[in-house]
């Protein structure tokens, strides 16, 4: 097992992983941590995890903006069969890396800049400087227009979805509403389709949909609303839209199929590649374009979930240890 990863990955064995020791200092006589993560959610704290347990010294700074915390209950998140809360996931994955030695900070990192062989970053929780740096910056979900105080509220009484990849099984046979008149907001509700034969989509403002799309979601059985949702009513128990020409509708669930934006500012900062500007670029190891910078999470291009950030970010922490042991000397010599 993980024969790839350790003699695979441009670097050979783990024969001197440094057992015993923890820290860039130890290694290098450096103040410098071997890695700075950027986000602590899933990616974040996964990475943390494996990066200590190699007894490297690695600094998560986290403004506690992910998506995560906001999950009332994944159901399909492996090893939980009765869910598990997106709180409390975090909360088990911030022990399980301090335990380790990770150092966690509450913060927000505003600046990270090259400085000869080593990064130093600006944050709200003091400055930080790191041989490494791994984005898990993750992904910001175009939101509708509603107070936030009351978005957070539906979305905890999962009357506001974001993801039917991850809980589209709960609402097998409900009234669905899909919030975005576009080619983006059909594929979602054609794709909710199967779990439910009562799905109709919505306009948040003028539709965007040409003639063939609109036959697709005839053919389909997808019911088109084009006049604009005006405000909705989160207060019972189930979803309350208000037309413009004063109509109402009311689904079981809504969701909001109106596109996210990649938290990609620090590393378009330090030059590194994205795709189509949102997604960081990386090769198969995590390894952004830039030398020393590595990305994980949602953050990269794929699929949107916690398994997935996991996995980037276990392979982007294992790319991170073997690329250190190679700087430093450390690894089996062709």
């Amino acid at each position: 097992m993980g024969g790839n990863d350790v003699n695979g990955n441009d670097v050979d064995g783990p024969e001197k992983a440094g057992a015993g020791q923890s820290g860039a200092d130890v290694r290098t006589g450096d103040d410098a941590a071997d890695c700075l993560i950027v986000g602590g959610g899933p990616a974040g704290l996964t990475a943390a995890i494996y990066l200590g347990r190699f007894h490297r010294s690695a600094i998560v700074v986290d403004a506690d903006e992910g998506r995560l915390s906001l999950i009332p209950t994944s159901h399909n998140h492996p090893g939980y069969p009765g869910g598990v809360h997106g709180c409390d996931l975090l909360a088990d994955m911030r022990v399980q890396a301090r335990r380790y030695g990770a150092e966690l900070r509450s913060g927000e990192v505003t600046k990270v800049i090259r400085d000869g062989d080593v990064f130093t970053a600006e944050t709200t929780a003091g400055a930080v400087r790191a041989r490494t740096v791994l984005l898990a910056t993750g992904v910001v979900n175009l939101r509708p227009p509603v107070e936030p105080r009351a978005h957070d509220a539906a979305v905890a009484a999962g009357q506001l979805r974001y993801c039917p990849i991850c809980d589209a099984f709960e609402q097998t046979g409900r009234r669905i509403g899909v919030l975005g008149l576009d080619r983006h907001g059909l594929a979602e509700a054609m794709f909710l389709r199967t779990y439910s034969d009562d799905v109709v989509v919505l306009a948040l403002a003028a539709p965007d949909l040409d003639d063939d799309a609109r036959e697709q979601a005839r053919s389909a059985g997808i019911a088109i609303e084009e006049v604009p949702v005006s405000s909705f009513d989160f207060d019972a128990d189930d979803v309350g839209l208000t037309l413009d020409d004063g109509r109402t509708l009311r689904v079981d669930t809504l969701y909001a199929a109106l596109g996210s934006r990649t938290r990609n500012d620090l590393g378009e900062a330090l030059g590194t590649e994205l795709s189509g500007n949102q997604c960081f670029v990386t090769d198969a190891h995590q390894r952004c374009s830039v030398p020393g910078v590595y990305a994980a999470g949602d953050a990269v291009e794929g699929l949107d979930q916690i398994s997935c950030a996991m996995g980037t970010a276990a392979r982007a922490a294992v790319a991170i240890h073997n690329d250190l042991r190679k700087a430093d000397g450390e690894v089996l010599q062709d």
